[in-house]
């Protein structure tokens, strides 16, 4: 890396750091990106040149997990599924959830602040959801690609969202079991257990999920 890339790097750094210390002390909606960039001696101006939108100063950290996954999904077996595939990259334990598990107090106080961070502010929350469904296209796409079938976009669109849908679920799960309190250990478990269990589901298809027992009739 040269100089030039090394004080970019740097400056990235300084200014990502400068925003997550102030909005886990105040939370994100409340500082505004001005206040950001006079406590890292940058201008406003520099702080929107390597983050574009205020949301992208806490997801740069949390960024790359779409290119992981569809890597994930390139790098498997000839025997594997894609179904196989992405339950063993979601399931795996890694990420800040395994090391708060593993007793890693700053892991899990960053959990705690990211979790909350996101629950209080709409605008993390819609920049989550968007996060999901580029996955989700970028998933689908690969998926397209893989099969020349005439029916590919719908089938490969179906699928990526049904596997997405897991890993959706399983945010929904983490953060209202942390924001409860829950012991990180126990989470973990739970999110490979409930996990599983999902991955199963699509296994085994929906025909027969949710199919109520002959006398149980609407609003009966």
């Amino acid at each position: 890396m040269g100089l030039r890339e090394l004080k970019k790097e740097q400056t990235r750094t300084l200014i990502a750091d400068t925003a997550w210390r102030l909005f886990a002390d105040r939370g994100f909606d409340a500082v505004p990106v001005a206040e950001i960039a006079r406590e890292a001696r940058v201008s406003e101006a520099t702080v929107f040149n390597y983050f574009p939108r205020k949301e992208d100063l806490l997801y740069s950290r949390l960024e790359g997990f779409g290119e992981r996954l569809v890597e994930a999904l390139d790098s498997r077996a000839a025997s594997e599924s894609v179904l196989d595939a992405v339950r063993r990259f979601l399931l795996r334990p890694a990420g800040i959830l395994a090391r708060a598990a593993a007793g890693d107090h700053d892991a899990l106080t960053r959990l705690r602040t990211i979790n909350r961070m996101v629950a209080a502010s709409p605008a993390l929350r819609a920049r989550e959801q968007q996060a999901i469904a580029d996955t989700t296209a970028a998933l689908a796409a690969r998926l397209t690609a893989e099969t020349d079938a005439p029916d590919a976009e719908i089938t490969s669109y179906v699928a990526a969202n049904a596997l997405m849908g897991v890993h959706r679920a399983l945010i929904d799960h983490v953060r209202r079991s942390v924001l409860a309190g829950e012991a990180p250990d126990r989470l973990a478990t739970d999110v490979r257990e409930y996990g599983a269990k999902a991955f199963a589901l699509l296994a085994h298809g929906l025909a027969h999920h949710g199919v109520r027992p002959s006398g149980d009739r609407e609003g009966g």
